[in-house]
């Protein structure tokens, strides 16, 4: 039975709250000189392709019971409001011929940020060169930021500011320039950041991919912040006091609202709220860098700051890797350039934190110094005592041991000397690289790291329960050996038997100091730590290459799937890959629709993820 008109009308009334999305944004009024503003339309031909209902249910856009499902007047609703594209600089000179219906009534923000790639290396010219910030949208869960990649070329693209001239959208003439972003790339941001927010780290995150006939695609992400430090350096680079004063004050005012920053900034004094504020910043980046370090994360992080989020999170997919191993001499080809390996991150995270204690004096003094000024400021000890702190807790929290446990054996000394002391001698297993020299990839170049430690994490207190021994060197090279592992390199690392053995015994002092330390008897503590570290350690782990794989794989067989079937196969691969064994499913576990079709296709791909498990 078909629905009425009051019916239909009800259900469209649901979907109001998108229309809060409508270029509009505190940053407007906030900041000078902050953005381009451009109008835009609703670009015909487009298709829902993927729609993170958890995420929109997170934000408020959607009621907790909405079903997984997407009717026609969700569809209409997702499509008006973001499926656009920019009226550019290109399309104005040369009276490109738009339907005044299709035109939205706000302009909408292409931000100005500092981007090195660009000839003007003070952020005059450099942005977002194929994004727009749709708004954002508050609601009592909070206040969230909204983005679209590919919704037309704006004049702060690199290709613009190379060639001096305006590009029309889509076009292909100039690198940088079309403004275009493909389905591929969208699907691949998606499955990655749900991958990412599983292991809570931060990250944007995907709401809805608009797909096109032709291929492409606009990528809609949101987070609670989308400033990058970028944002701030184009107006320290240039001295420019006013503006940079007034977007550090809105971003202070926005961490608090999002509860990030315990302070009340009506009551306490500027220099007060501005350390306060630099050492949020510390602690963001040290952390960051140190789980990314830790969890063999790849994220170009650079001085200029435009590759990341203010508190340290993902930000554009487009060079993000999920290692198998530590391959710590991958670096990616970005034409003109070399990126930072792996251990680089944390470097280029701590001058991240030198230049806003350069902005932070700034503010308060009215002089702008040279950065080299900062080099020994006390801000970058903390990065450096926050980042090692953090190293090591990442891999006891590997090992099993719980965030309470942790704690225990990081407040003792005796117990906190022996656990840096294994994370020391982890290290040297996980950084060995084979024989080979490095050589090119797809996108970049790499040296193979050897060895998979997860696996030693994840067999060795089996092992030891099993035989009430620690394995011998044979047996601890065979256990972590990899793919990529000669016979020479296994030969060699097998003679290392004073460090085999010690990094065993190390693991076994912090068994024993964990009992000394709890309650816990030392049979339980073994069988939580087998427990933990199977699910934390799992073999089969989503690589950059895999992900790449599965999404290419995936939209291949899209045919053969309805839209629920194409979300619930995502949805199976991302929750293939829960790392954290206290997770939990929710009520919304159960919304996705389920069928031999996708439970086939799920198969498949994690037959995928195995065969990649250990790649880059």
């Amino acid at each position: 039975m078909s629905e009425n008109p009051v019916q239909k009308s009800k259900k469209a009334a649901a979907y109001s709250t998108f229309n809060q999305i409508n270029g509009d944004h505190p940053l407007k009024s906030a900041v000078e000189n902050i953005y381009v503003g451009y109008p835009a339309y609703v670009r015909q031909g487009g298709e829902v392709g993927y729609f993170n209902f958890e995420l929109a249910k997170e934000m408020g856009l959607l009621p907790q019971s909405h079903p997984h499902t997407l009717n026609a007047e969700l569809k209409k609703q997702l499509l008006d409001t973001f499926s656009l594209q920019i009226i550019n600089e290109y399309d104005v000179e040369h009276n490109t011929k738009i339907d005044a219906a299709l035109i939205k009534p706000n302009k909408y923000m292409a931000t100005r940020y500092l981007q090195i790639q660009h000839p003007n290396k003070q952020g005059k010219t450099s942005g977002d060169g194929r994004s727009i910030w749709n708004g954002h949208f508050k609601s009592r869960y909070g206040h969230w930021d909204v983005s679209s990649c590919g919704t037309g070329a704006t004049r702060l693209s690199p290709a613009t500011a190379n060639e001096k001239r305006f590009f029309k959208t889509g076009t292909r003439l100039a690198s940088y320039g079309c403004g275009r972003a493909d389905f591929s790339e969208g699907m691949i941001a998606a499955l990655f950041s749900n991958m990412m927010h599983q292991k809570d780290i931060n990250t944007e995150r995907t709401l809805v991919v608009i797909r096109y006939k032709n291929g492409n695609s606009v990528n809609v992400r949101a987070s609670k912040n989308l400033l990058r430090p970028a944002h701030f350096f184009g107006y320290m680079k240039r001295g420019e006091f006013a503006p940079l004063k007034q977007l550090l004050d809105y971003c202070i005012d926005r961490e608090i609202e999002n509860k990030n920053l315990n302070l009340d900034s009506h009551s306490c004094n500027e220099k007060t709220k501005y350390r306060s504020f630099l050492k949020k910043v510390a602690t963001d980046f040290a952390t960051a860098s140190a789980i990314f370090e830790s969890e063999y994360i790849f994220c170009w992080m650079d001085w200029d700051g435009d590759n990341i989020l203010m508190d340290g999170g993902i930000i554009d997919y487009g060079t993000i890797r999920q290692f198998g191993l530590f391959h710590h001499e991958y670096r990616y080809d970005d034409v003109d350039k070399m990126s930072t390996n792996i251990t680089e991150q944390k470097n280029k995270a701590k001058y991240t934190v030198q230049r806003f204690c350069q902005v932070v004096d700034f503010l308060l003094t009215g002089e702008k110094k040279n950065i080299k000024l900062f080099s020994r400021h006390e801000m970058l000890h903390y990065f450096d005592s926050v980042f090692n702190e953090t190293l090591v807790q990442q891999l006891l929290a590997k090992m099993g041991f719980t965030a309470a446990q942790q704690q225990l054996l990081l407040k003792n000394k005796a117990s906190r000397d022996i656990a840096f002391d294994f994370q020391k001698q982890y290290r040297f297993f996980e950084k060995a690289v084979s024989g080979r020299r490095a050589y090119k990839t797809a996108d970049g170049v790499t040296r193979d790291a050897i060895f998979c430690m997860r696996d030693f994490l994840r067999e060795f207190p089996a092992s030891y329960k099993e035989f009430d021994e620690i394995m011998s060197p044979l047996e601890f090279i065979a256990t972590i050996a990899s793919n990529y592992s000669s016979l020479r390199d296994l030969t060699k690392y097998e003679k290392k038997v004073d460090r085999i053995r010690c990094l065993q015994e190390t693991y076994l002092k912090l068994v024993e100091q964990c009992v000394l330390l709890s309650t816990i008897t030392e049979k339980k503590l073994f069988d939580q730590l087998i427990a933990r570290s199977s699910i934390i350690n799992r073999y089969d782990i989503l690589t950059g290459n895999g992900v790449i794989r599965i999404i290419d794989k995936l939209l291949k067989d899209r045919t053969k799937l309805s839209f629920a079937e194409f979300q619930s196969v995502m949805h199976q691969i991302t929750m293939g890959q829960i790392t954290n064994p206290d997770f939990k499913p929710g009520k919304s576990n159960t919304m996705y629709k389920k069928s031999s079709k996708t439970k086939d296709i799920s198969s498949r791909a994690r037959k995928i993820v195995g065969k990649y498990r250990e790649s880059i």
